[in-house]
């Protein structure tokens, strides 16, 4: 069994906003147990907002929660490094609607989280795992889960450009796989369709400092960090979104075109089915707990 974690101690940033463009004081701070992810708005004198399905408010182009008169914006990535590195408890403080979109990526806030520190706390950590398939679609998008002995992500993505017709990847989630091979990957967009964002006025904190924009010919920065960072980086949403069901997940996600309405949609509807998933306290298998067992007599190794 895995006890719940928070941070060891505060930690804080300074960022802009992806879509409003205001610069953002960040702070995560450690919680008690089952508190579970709150987002705290310091210039609204502390109303919070849990980082959970039922707080879902407006989707465009980003994950947002609400809760009576507060709101925070664009908290995909940062969930992701949460649940990824095993933080069930903590408090992230800001003083802007929206969380910093620092580089893109996850990769920030996997240095920050780790920059802090982790604490087990004096309660067991529950795991969420699937015993049925259950899926959505809307259109020519789809998302389900089906029964898998770990986390497991499969997402594919279809664009009419040149450069981005087709990506797919399947990948064992863990903490250090997301790490090197998923956190680092950047939100991505078209040109042309930044500039209508921009007119609609989103995307109003946007850069090639911050997102990875591609143009008729090419992509405009100076390089990608992975030959498939775009599909990278939809998984690094769909983890994200897929938190707010609050536990862990034990199952094989496989999505097709999702984006994170789908995804928030389909996090809502899997806890409206209870009879397809059961909470449990550790991820392993019978056969791997037993191997994980020290065997009676044995002497430990000392190094």
């Amino acid at each position: 069994m895995h006890p719940q974690r928070t941070l060891r101690r505060s930690i804080r940033c300074v960022g802009i906003g992806l879509h409003s463009g205001n610069k953002v004081t960040l702070s995560l701070k450690p919680a008690a147990v089952d508190s579970g992810i709150r987002f705290r708005r310091s210039d609204l004198g502390g109303l919070e907002v849990p980082a959970t399905v039922r707080h879902v408010g407006g989707i465009n182009h980003a994950t947002g929660l609400t809760r009576d008169t507060a709101t925070v914006d664009t908290v995909e990535h940062l969930l992701a490094a949460f649940v990824s590195l095993g933080v069930d408890n903590a408090i992230v403080e800001l003083n802007s609607p929206e969380v910093p979109i620092m580089d893109g990526s996850a990769a920030p806030f996997i240095y920050l989280i780790q920059e802090a520190g982790l604490k087990a706390l004096p309660a067991t950590r529950r795991y969420l795992k699937i015993l049925r398939p259950i899926s959505l679609s809307r259109g020519d998008k789809r998302i389900a889960v089906y029964p898998s002995d770990h986390f497991k992500v499969t997402y594919s993505i279809a664009f009419d450009h040149p450069l981005l017709r087709h990506q797919s990847r399947t990948i064992r989630i863990t903490e250090e796989s997301f790490v090197e091979e998923i956190a680092p990957a950047r939100t991505f967009g078209f040109l042309e369709e930044v500039e209508m964002m921009r007119q609609q006025g989103l995307a109003l904190g946007g850069s090639l400092e911050n997102a990875v924009v591609i143009g008729d010919t090419g992509v405009l920065n100076q390089a990608l960090r992975f030959d498939d960072e775009f599909v990278r980086h939809k998984i690094l949403d769909v983890i994200g979104d897929m938190a707010l069901v609050g536990h862990p997940i034990i199952g094989h996600l496989v999505a097709h075109r999702g984006g994170h309405a789908l995804h928030t949609a389909f996090a809502a509807h899997l806890l409206d089915e209870p009879e397809a998933w059961t909470l449990v306290e550790t991820p392993l298998q019978p056969a791997e707990r037993a191997a994980a067992l020290p065997v009676k007599g044995a002497v430990p190794a000392v190094n």
